[in-house]
């Protein structure tokens, strides 16, 4: 962003309108807001000016000359997203529709730090923005998702347990000092629930994506919208208590946690407790795409387990969807299926009626198009567009 005259009053709403990326007309546009014809005409003057819209191929005539129709123009500017986790992390950069212009993925240790990191994350942004023919000029917003966490409003990690010497750090900050742009921080639970929406299930207002892999958490959209909750911790079913949890003891310290069951390494832990070699999560997931009897069993197990939690918030928030992702999601329907059978055993038949339970569709890009969709919602914003513009 810069800091260009904003947008005139009336521009911003118009704007808003038209950010779903279908065409319309200005007789369209003037009958959706009331705004008068020639109003409209000096709005959609302006925000082609500054390459916001863009005209698109008219519209077929009923007689005499063609209306024209405008829309979206998402190369105006690009987005870098970033997906870090505990040892490995994907970047991209993606135009203002959300589509993947350049993307790399590779092996990091959270654990080196936030310098080390952050300063890989810039470096890597920078070759994929040469890629496609773009510069630092370009990029509207970064968005990030991190195994951890997040206070949202200042985008630095809280006591994040897989993450030392992050606690606290101004991850906004340290990448303004080379790049100034908004920069927009939060849980992977919480990138990978926006972009499991966005990719796959566009028109659903009501969804909960669950991560399932060395911990256990839930990203919860209601109405449309990310929930975060007073603290930033809604969603962290990993450390709800479970009947099944006994004494067994959590890293968080408290003991019967869900995590302590179901996670990737408390299920190859419950298996080497019988005598099967299973050392990672990787490990159970080799063992049942190869038919493993225990290793299915215990998978199935832990599935219930997670529908056990499930259970409570499909009574509490009644969503459309769960979209189950996460490494230990690669197991496929054996998971899901102990999921799906506490799920709709044990819950209101009215708030399952019409609930789907599925494995992601976005698999392991779900954090990176939701860290970039979270960037455009900031960069598109009303709010920033009324104080700022996207010009160059």
């Amino acid at each position: 962003m810069t800091d260009s005259p904003a947008l005139a009053p009336g521009a911003s709403e118009l704007f808003q309108l038209l950010r779903d990326g279908a065409p319309r007309t200005r007789a369209e546009l003037a009958k959706s807001t009331g705004l008068a014809r020639s109003t409209i005409a000096a709005r959609v003057e302006e925000l082609m000016r500054m390459g916001l819209v863009t005209a698109v191929a008219d519209k077929v005539s009923t007689g005499g000359r063609p209306p024209s129709q405008f829309a979206l123009n998402p190369a105006a500017k690009v987005v870098i997203a970033a997906d870090l986790g505990a040892s490995h992390a994907t970047v991209a950069v993606s135009d203002l529709a959300g589509v993947v212009l350049a993307q790399s993925s590779e092996p990091i240790d959270i654990a080196d730090g936030p310098d080390s990191v952050l300063a890989w994350l810039l470096d890597v942004a920078r070759r994929l923005l040469a890629q496609v023919g773009r510069d630092d000029a370009s990029v509207a917003a970064i968005g990030i998702g991190v195994p951890g966490p997040v206070e949202h409003s200042s985008g630095r990690p809280s006591n994040p347990p897989i993450m030392p010497g992050w606690d606290r750090f101004d991850i906004p900050g340290r990448l303004q000092e080379h790049l100034p742009v908004p920069v927009l921080v939060d849980n992977d639970v919480n990138t990978m629930a926006l972009g499991e929406r966005a990719a796959a299930w566009p028109a659903v207002e009501d969804l909960l994506f669950v991560k399932i892999a060395t911990g256990i958490g839930a990203g919860l959209i209601s109405d449309g919208q990310l929930r975060r909750g007073a603290q930033g911790a809604a969603g962290d079913i990993g450390h709800v208590h479970v009947a099944r949890g006994g004494d067994v003891p959590c890293t968080c310290g408290n003991r019967g946690c869900l995590e302590a069951l179901a996670s990737g390494p408390a299920i190859a832990r419950g298996l080497r407790a019988i005598g099967v070699d299973a050392r990672t999560s990787n490990d159970v997931v080799e063992l049942v795409k190869r038919g493993n009897v225990e290793a299915i069993q215990a998978v199935r197990q832990a599935g219930r387990d997670i529908g056990e939690v499930l259970t409570t918030c499909v009574s509490l928030v009644n969503p459309s969807v769960i979209a189950v992702g996460g490494s230990m999601a690669r197991v496929g329907e054996h998971l899901i299926a102990g999921i799906r059978e506490v799920v709709y055993s044990r819950s209101a038949p009215l708030a399952t009626a019409h609930l789907s339970i599925v494995q992601s569709a976005t698999g392991a890009d779900a954090g990176v198009l939701g860290a970039g969709m979270l960037a455009i919602e900031h960069a598109l914003s009303h709010d920033v567009l009324a104080s700022t513009s996207l010009r160059a």
